[in-house]
């Protein structure tokens, strides 16, 4: 396939994610997060059987032109990061993006952190993303504490620049993108699997996330804040931090979610 490298703002989504769950818990946690990496890719790798095909028809990569010159192969992906932060660039256009992402192994960042969304912890180092300035906000007394709405508030800014990106654009240059996406799920330890696929369940897994309504209690045993209700608790990384985002913007959160598996599905 003729294309150039890299992804994107689909993964945009994730990016959100990221950056909240860092914020909730890196100020206040410096025990670092124990990365479990699957078992080493073999040399031969069996074909794996798919369920969500990306296609790359050409009338669907037309959007990506603006972004990505059509004509120059894909690099290779340990060399993709400079393509990356030029993609980047035009995508969000005057946005200060060096405040939020970290462009050394990217897509491979990216992966794990898609991979690890569904499981109980993010491994906060292997994240695309800085830390976002400031700091995780609460109300109350040490028995009586809730989640501050102002919270809320510091995320809305890029939740409205990520509502702003063009679907249509966003999905297209995932798709001449793909190959470097699943070329870092094989070597994450994933041979025998299609990150699509893997992308489409976790995307699942969040729409589900139950909406919570009035105030999230809190408790802080330690220096770490907890949800005090044990069954929220339980939740995932990712739907954790998209109760965190704030009921509005988990939802346009869940609409973009909507729009990109639409997408990602699109014939199926």
């Amino acid at each position: 396939m003729k294309s150039w490298p890299f992804w994107i703002g689909f993964v945009v989504i994730g990016m959100i994610i990221a950056i909240v769950y860092w914020q909730f818990y890196r100020p206040e946690q410096q025990i670092p997060v124990q990365v479990i990496e699957p078992p080493q890719v073999s040399q031969q790798q069996a074909e794996p059987v798919i369920q969500h095909p990306v296609t790359t028809a050409p009338e669907e990569l037309k959007a990506a032109k603006p972004i990505i010159d059509l004509e120059k192969p894909l690099p290779e992906l340990k060399q993709s990061d400079t393509s990356m932060a030029e993609i980047l660039a035009k995508l969000f256009a005057d946005q200060k993006l060096d405040r939020f992402f970290i462009l050394e192994h990217f897509i491979e960042r990216f992966v794990v952190m898609v991979d690890n969304l569904p499981r109980p912890q993010l491994p906060v180092t292997h994240l695309p993303l800085k830390k976002t300035p400031g700091k995780f906000l609460a109300n109350g007394e040490r028995d009586h504490l809730t989640i501050d709405p102002a919270n809320y508030r510091r995320y809305t800014p890029l939740v409205k620049m990520l509502s702003a990106l063009d679907t249509e654009q966003v999905l297209a240059v995932y798709k001449v993108l793909y190959p470097l996406f699943q070329r870092a799920y094989q070597e994450l330890g994933y041979p025998d699997a299609y990150f699509n696929d893997r992308l489409v369940a976790v995307i699942d897994h969040l729409l589900t996330t139950p909406p919570v309504s009035g105030p999230i209690y809190l408790v802080q045993p330690k220096v770490r804040y907890l949800y005090a209700d044990p069954a929220l608790e339980e939740f995932s990384a990712g739907r954790k931090i998209l109760l965190r985002c704030g009921p509005e913007n988990a939802a346009q959160i869940k609409a973009m979610l909507h729009k990109y598996r639409r997408g990602l599905t699109a014939g199926q």
